[in-house]
């Protein structure tokens, strides 16, 4: 440290009464933290005092549980069988293990499930962040949930941010819209929903995710990508005015209107004081005066957008009424009965709830109240409009049945304040003068021949319903318009298959730009070798393959659903597409040497491998532990029915694949595909070191990563290229590893692919409290920026291994009975 670096570190270093400013620094944080936050507000308990939002007798338990920490909430996610079998790892080993367990004279609170989430995969627990990171006794469970954390299979997020993809009862076929996704906890809710079953790789639905921080949407594409999911597209667009997107069915374009939209708007986040603590003296009424235009436009648009007999669920992290009710009643007003709240009440069984209020006032931010928009002086107008105000008609009102609206009160069930609304859609909105060509709720639509490119996208900017009414919607919702749109085939001035970012003079453009999607085409050369290598079924949809680069060798290969390739290839004009698809097959260097040149990725295995005839290789429970635990094991580490399988293969990139057996319970009932490496006398996995871990966690073994030893090399042996000895390639597998081909930063920097989400650890600080999502908790989702470093493929695994004969110094995981320090585990602690 150099001397004025020093000589400025000085005055924090002072003693307490040094000085006014050294001893107030003392106080406040370079010692013990900030200076407490009194949790009083006058304006805030005036305002729900006289609103009447809590039951008679409760306002005491209500604001007690205001004034407390918010409790550690985390669920677990992934594809169901998966899930499963991490629910039960928790509950029989480590929940059972903090039973009866005493830190500094307090008894453990044992994790609760909550009563309304369906099948126990979601729990809550009282155990502080520093009880949960400074204990020994709970060092085991605080390292489990970093590294599962880190893998994402498991996800902190608020309790009440799980209610509404809940409520929007989203199915594999259905269409999604999500508005304003980021960070994307929510989002990860609906591709499992689309996944239900597993053993379908290209559900018929898919799901849109939206965000207007350009920023924010890589943070989404981080959170999305650890599910490995081809039918998710993050675009990033203003929510009040994200553009109609079509679709080519039956070689005419036709609107698309979704099934389920998730319409999670910006709010003013008074239902999160319990985490976020700064709002309680930041807490005014002219937040929400602010935001109730914008949340309206937001939710008007969505309407718009979806499709007959489709449900919308609105939200906030609000107890504002103005946030709330009051959106709510003004869509539905103006819906003219195209909209109506759905009865949702028997939907989720042990969630208690308050039903929505039917009478509001309106209060400025110097504690004037307006009952009604007659007694709003004219100098107010600008900042209190007349959609604030409840109806003034009871019969209208009556009929709204906004009592249908679900307000959750944090002492109640011990969760933040949240405000749901679930509205299906009957009929057209009344500015949309003629029905639209509707194709359905799942049909499929045909593949596109060539790419169209529209004549006249719309633009950025929101439509006011009047003026929606002079214009009815041509091109948008007039089948006349739609008739005259010509046919794809028509459209051939763009180069087949490229989806580039919209023109700047069409569409302005912020953040990052981003390289195009190119659709590689059936006849590809590169197909052949791929084809003969891994023997791909005949229904393998080539079509469906992309990469990110129109220029030189196609380095990382990725793959959409057909649905989201019809999505793309219609509209590249009108959208600006952050990320979609998920990567399938990486190009080796010098690969062609082995027969082929890609080898498969550990993120897209899930997708790939049911196309997949030719080397695939069964595994026991035995030998995924070796191979896990191992560098390079040889051939015969293997069990028989493997070694007979291996042994015959040809060099390169093989599948792993295990299979549950019921008759052995106390191995993982689900089953588990990884991807391997056939090296001359061995195998070896590229699997991410927290997907490591979490395998041989549900293999009932507790892992860590050995450290190298000092003075060694990156292959904890004597060669710097490794695996020539093994008859590995001589460059140390970079081969078969993402060292070589830049994989550390997802394979793609070098063609521009920041939109696959590794600027994620950049982004943990946008917490973004307006958006709705600071009830989710998600900045602890952020917390692990780093576990897409890899991006699946074990940038840091993939060294060379031992000569033979020599013991390896390895950073692989190993089985062991003593659990390690968490920062040895994932460099990250867990964030309650």
């Amino acid at each position: 440290m150099g001397r004025r670096a020093r000589s400025r570190r000085v005055p924090q270093q002072r003693p307490e009464g040094a000085g006014e400013d050294g001893g107030r620094r003392g106080d406040a944080g370079w010692e013990g933290g900030y200076p407490e936050i009194v949790k009083e507000n006058e304006l805030f308990e005036r305002y729900y005092r006289e609103l009447g939002i809590v039951p008679a007798g409760e306002w005491e338990q209500f604001m007690g549980a205001l004034r407390q920490p918010l409790p550690a909430t985390l669920r677990i996610t992934g594809y169901k069988s998966h899930a499963k079998e991490l629910l039960q790892c928790l509950k029989s080993k480590y929940f059972k293990e903090l039973e009866d367990l005493e830190v500094d004279g307090h008894k453990v609170e044992v994790p609760q499930p909550l009563s309304w989430y369906p099948e126990e995969l979601a729990w809550h627990t009282n155990l502080s962040r520093k009880i949960l990171r400074k204990s020994p006794q709970l060092e085991k469970f605080h390292q489990f949930l970093v590294s599962e954390t880190e893998s994402g299979n498991i996800s902190r997020q608020e309790a009440v941010s799980m209610i509404p993809p809940l409520l929007l009862n989203a199915h594999p076929h259905h269409k999604i819209l999500d508005m304003c996704a980021a960070p994307g906890s929510k989002t990860t809710q609906l591709i499992e929903m689309l996944h239900a079953d597993m053993t379908v790789p290209f559900p018929e639905g898919f799901v849109i995710a939206n965000d207007v921080d350009n920023k924010r949407c890589y943070l989404l594409v981080h959170q999305a990508k650890r599910l490995g999911s081809p039918c998710i597209m993050v675009v990033n667009h203003d929510a009040a005015s994200i553009p109609r997107l079509q679709m080519d069915v039956g070689g005419r374009k036709e609107v698309l209107f979704y099934d389920r939209i998730l319409c999670d708007v910006p709010c003013s986040g008074d239902g999160t004081m319990r985490k976020n603590i700064d709002v309680w003296k930041k807490w005014s009424t002219l937040n929400s005066l602010q935001l109730h235009g914008l949340q309206l436009r937001i939710a008007t648009r969505g309407a718009e957008q979806l499709v007959e007999g489709g449900r919308l669920v609105y939200s906030t992290c609000s107890l504002n009424p103005v946030e709330d009710e009051a959106v709510v009643a003004s869509l539905l007003e103006k819906s003219e009965g195209a909209l109506e709240l759905a009865d949702v009440s028997s939907e989720l069984p042990g969630l208690k709830w308050m039903p929505g209020i039917m009478h509001w006032k309106v209060m400025t931010k110097d504690g004037q109240w307006f009952s009604d928009w007659e007694s709003v002086p004219h100098n107010r107008h600008t900042q209190i409009r007349p959609t604030m105000f409840p109806p003034q008609d009871p019969q209208k009102l009556q009929a709204m049945h906004l009592e249908r609206c679900l307000r959750i009160l944090p002492h109640h069930q011990n969760t933040g304040g949240f405000f749901v609304a679930v509205l299906v859609k009957k009929a057209p909105m009344p500015w949309n003068k003629r029905p639209p060509k509707l194709q359905g709720v799942s049909t499929e639509p045909r593949e596109v021949a060539r790419p169209p490119q529209p004549a006249d996208p719309p633009g950025g900017n929101a439509m006011d319903p009047s003026q929606l009414e002079e214009q009815p919607g041509a091109g948008v919702g007039d089948p006349e318009a739609t008739e005259r749109m010509e046919p794809v085939e028509s459209y051939g001035a763009r180069k087949d298959g490229v989806c580039g970012p919209p023109p700047c003079k069409k569409m302005k453009l912020f953040g990052f730009k981003e390289d195009p999607f190119v659709f590689i085409p059936e006849d590809d050369p590169l197909f052949s070798s791929i084809q003969k290598f891994y023997a791909l079924d005949p229904s393998f949809p080539r079509s469906n393959v992309l990469t990110r680069t129109t220029e030189g060798k196609k380095r990382q290969l990725y793959m959409v659903s057909k649905e989201l390739r019809n999505v793309l290839l219609n509209n590249s004009e009108r959208v600006k597409v952050i990320n979609t698809g998920v990567k399938v097959w990486s190009r080796n260097s010098g690969g062609e040497d082995f027969g082929c040149a890609f080898r498969l990725a550990q993120e897209g295995i899930y997708t790939l491998y049911p196309f997949i005839k030719s080397r695939v290789v069964g595994v026991s429970a035995e030998d995924v532990k070796v191979l896990l635990t191992q560098e390079n094991p040889f051939f015969r580490k293997l069990s028989s029915e493997a070694f007979s399988q291996v042994k015959d293969l040809a060099k390169g990139s093989v599948v792993l694949k295990y299979e549950p057996d019921p008759t052995k319970p106390d191995t993982p009932q689900c089953p588990i595909v990884l991807c391997g490496w056939r090296g001359k006398a061995s195998i070896r996995t590229f699997v991410p070191k927290s997907e490591r871990l979490h395998y041989l966690r549900m293999m009932g073994l507790e892992a860590e990563e050995r450290r190298r030893g000092p003075g060694r090399d990156a292959a904890g042996g004597d060669k710097a290229n490794g695996d020539t000895a093994d008859g590995d390639m001589a460059d140390g597998d970079t081969v078969g590893g993402d060292t070589a081909d830049g994989d550390t930063a997802d394979g793609d920097t070098a063609n521009g692919d920041t939109a696959d989400g590794d600027m994620a650890d950049g982004d943990t600080a946008d917490g973004d409290t307006a958006d709705g999502d600071t009830a989710d908790g998600d900045t602890a989702d952020g917390d692990i920026a780093d576990s897409d470093t890899t991006d699946g493929d074990t940038a840091g695994q993939v060294t060379a291994g031992p000569e033979p004969g020599e013991a390896a110094v390895s950073s692989q995981p190993v089985a062991r009975e003593v659990p390690t320090r968490p920062e040895d585990a994932s460099g990250a602690p867990f964030d309650p």
